[in-house]
């Protein structure tokens, strides 16, 4: 395969002609594994190392990071729109998916101030990493579709471990706050991109957040127990992620009262 082919089948101009590896393949769990492991190296290095220098400096990694995963997104809905040749994938790259909050969260958590970087802060450690695993573990139906090395596997890695980074590289260096203040914000945070979420698929018959359907996740425990139940099964969800957040808090405030006793 000569360059501008290698070109062309990497960022699927015209369809891919490779047939994809699958779900769980030993080539997905070897690129994840691999991205992963990058992933936490960078988070836990530059979390230690950045962990007693000033707030300033912490954010500066939180500002790159922002850059970084906006900008790929970017390029992502540009190569769509080219190889759709319209602007139609504009119309299913909407962040409203839970890793896709962090398009919009990570760049407030390193550009605003008070509370509301605060509760950024907060939301991208509890479901930056999350989002990050599920996106690119989790997210089997991907691998089913394209192959693991082309490039929307590829950005789609490197856009939700990017997440799951800002959420381990926060907590490390001590940028996060978990003040009981903020928690209605951070709630509000999620409970918004729902709301949107919601109003998104009705108008444009998509699944946003799958809401609507499991497609291929592992959502598809809660669209199973309830037998897919239009109602039931966003509202399990709903339930699911704002139980993981208190949760997260839980555990975090348990630990908390457990150094200070010592």
């Amino acid at each position: 395969m000569n360059s501008t082919n290698f070109i062309k089948e990497f960022f699927g101009v015209g369809g891919y002609t490779r047939t994809p590896e699958g779900a769980y393949s030993f080539e997905h769990l070897l690129f994840v594994s691999i991205v992963i492991s990058l992933m936490l190296f960078l988070a836990i290095f530059l979390g230690i190392r950045k962990r007693n220098k000033s707030q300033e400096e912490k954010n500066r990694v939180l500002i790159v990071s922002a850059l970084l995963i906006d900008g790929f997104e970017l390029l992502k809905i540009f190569i769509f729109c080219l190889n759709d040749h319209s602007l139609n994938p504009i119309r299913t790259t909407l962040p409203l998916f839970l890793c896709s909050i962090q398009l919009v969260t990570i760049p407030l958590a390193a550009f605003s101030k008070g509370r509301i970087k605060e509760a950024s802060l907060d939301f991208v450690c509890i479901f930056g990493i999350l989002g990050g695993i599920l996106g690119t573990v989790g997210a089997a139906q991907n691998y089913n579709a394209y192959p693991v090395l082309s490039f929307h596997n590829v950005v789609s890695a490197i856009t939700h471990n990017i997440s799951a980074f800002c959420g381990i590289y926060i907590m490390i260096s001590n940028l996060k706050s978990f003040k009981k203040e903020n928690i209605w914000i951070t709630a509000t945070i999620l409970l918004s991109f729902i709301v949107l979420a919601l109003i998104a698929n009705k108008l444009l018959n998509y699944n946003y957040m799958f809401l609507s359907y499991h497609d291929g996740t592992p959502y598809i425990m809660f669209y199973n127990l309830v037998g897919g139940n239009k109602i039931l099964y966003p509202t399990l969800i709903v339930l699911a992620f704002l139980l993981y957040m208190m949760i997260f808090y839980t555990i975090y405030y348990l630990y908390q009262k457990k150094i200070s006793k010592n």
